[in-house]
């Protein structure tokens, strides 16, 4: 690839440092007619039109918001550059997209590793209900790999037009104005100049922070903290004859012992599974859950070995702060994981697009400088469309993951053909599926006598106990 010195414009002021910040570019391969034009232009009469460029826009983080912004801006007219430090990143996650997403992002189908049209909801006394009846021959639930799913979008973003920049983001300097540009320290990581690399800078109009849980764009704007969850996966090379077991199964176990405030997994990859867990209240007894969540499994997973240990923050709700002038935060940055399901790939890459039209949209396809306002929009729809995806689902997690006789309700419940298919509608297909109030009624009903039943099961355990 070329490289090429970005060239001063008006507007912006140089960089108070005096070597030149370099990128590498590769060129669009999309024609004009090609790219995303159709959005509704809506910017601010007040914003300014920009001479000789076009507005720039910095994208840190290369995970599924990073990479569906990235490939949404520079479609969109924006130039873009793209800032990621780890380009192999195995992120301990289930690896679970809704297949929806499937269509929405074009996803080729090369980078699924199983398609699971059946799961086990395994209860705190081993009780496993099978869900996944009310699918129908064409749905399953995706299973990628991080690592897989994330290079594909970073690359597509750059065949769209994106800068893509191996790099570690240090902190940005703040607009003394308005108008004034986002100065961004960084390290680029090039080959070259070893494990150390190069300190560099870069001054953009605004910027989208997609850089996970520990977000330092979100430090740099004072978006405050939240609650995060620790989550731990490990890899597990298994037979061949286990691995059948699992070719379009997926396993899910509830308990205090795998998890006092989440659940434990069994997620099939390739040619492995991805066994983990995660909790917020307990953190320091994480590796314990771990190994019950193995020790439930274990009849299994027998004869597997451990490929991989990985280990991550996972926020619990959405930051105080999401928006600061010309910075957004998307993605796991902005805390959008839900409660109870813990489900985050398609809402972080659904935010980072988002985000990214409201700015083609805000500056008229990169040919005006944005403000608040046009960021704000996104948070808006945002917020509007899936907030209360997010609440429900908390109120779920408090009702049920708070004591093994309400996880054995909740499990026994599961069981119930109207509970999947609502479930699975509502999470194919991310709409809030239409209800039958005589069928609410009798899961209401339903949900009391399973509540009462695990309450009795908890006192027979005990008595045998003592």
């Amino acid at each position: 690839m070329a490289t090429f010195a970005l060239k001063s414009f008006t507007g912006l002021r140089h960089s108070s440092t005096d070597h030149t910040t370099l990128l590498s570019h590769a060129p669009s391969s999309l024609s004009r007619s090609q790219r995303r034009t159709s959005l509704k232009v809506t910017a601010s009469r007040a914003s300014p039109k920009l001479s000789n460029r076009n507005l720039r826009v910095a994208v840190i983080g290369g995970g599924p918001a990073g990479g569906a912004a990235a490939e949404t801006l520079a479609q969109g007219g924006i130039e873009t550059i793209l800032i990621e430090r780890k380009m192999d990143n195995c992120k301990p996650c289930g690896g679970a997209i809704p297949l929806c997403m499937v269509g929405e992002f074009n996803l080729p189908l090369d980078i699924i590793d199983r398609r699971v049209t059946k799961m086990k909801m395994i209860s705190p006394s081993n009780i496993a209900v099978d869900i996944g009846r009310t699918l129908k021959e064409h749905e399953y639930i995706g299973m990628v790999r991080r690592e897989v799913l994330d290079q594909y979008l970073r690359e597509r973003a750059e065949k769209s037009g994106a800068t893509v920049i191996n790099g570690l983001f240090l902190k940005m300097d703040l607009p003394e104005d308005w108008d004034s540009p986002y100065v961004l320290h960084y390290t680029e990581y090039d080959g070259k100049t070893g494990a150390t690399g190069q300190k560099k800078t870069m001054e953009v109009d605004a910027v989208i922070g997609a850089d996970g849980a520990n977000s330092r764009v979100a430090k740099s704007i004072g978006a405050g903290d939240y609650d995060y969850a620790i989550a731990f996966q490990e890899r597990i090379r298994i037979p061949d004859d286990k691995m059948t077991y699992y070719e379009d199964l997926a396993e899910m176990y509830v308990g205090d012992d795998v998890s006092p405030d989440f659940y434990g997994w069994v997620f099939p990859k390739c040619d492995h599974v991805a066994v983990g867990t995660g909790t917020v209240t307990h953190k320091g007894d994480i590796k314990k859950f771990q190994l019950a969540t193995r020790n439930r499994a274990k009849d299994k997973i027998l004869g597997g070995k451990i490929i991989r240990v990985e280990a991550h923050p996972i926020p619990e709700h959405p930051r105080p702060r999401r928006l600061s002038k010309r910075v957004a935060l998307v993605g796991d940055a902005a805390g959008y994981v839900t409660k109870c399901s813990g489900e985050g790939i398609y809402f972080a890459a659904k935010s980072g697009r988002m985000c990214a039209e409201a700015i083609v949209e805000g500056s008229q396809n990169g040919k005006k400088m944005i403000d608040e306002s046009d960021l704000r929009k996104y948070l808006e729809k945002w917020d509007k469309t899936y907030l209360p995806t997010y609440r429900v689902l908390d109120v779920l997690q408090k009702v049920f993951y708070r004591s093994n006789p309400a996880r054995e309700a909740f499990v026994e419940m599961c069981g119930d053909e109207y509970v999947q298919k609502m479930t699975f509608d509502s999470y194919l297909y991310k709409r809030v599926a239409p209800g039958s109030p005589l069928e609410d009624l009798k899961l209401a009903v339903n949900t009391i006598g399973s509540v009462f039943r695990a309450n009795a099961l908890r006192r027979e355990i005990e008595k045998l106990n003592v």
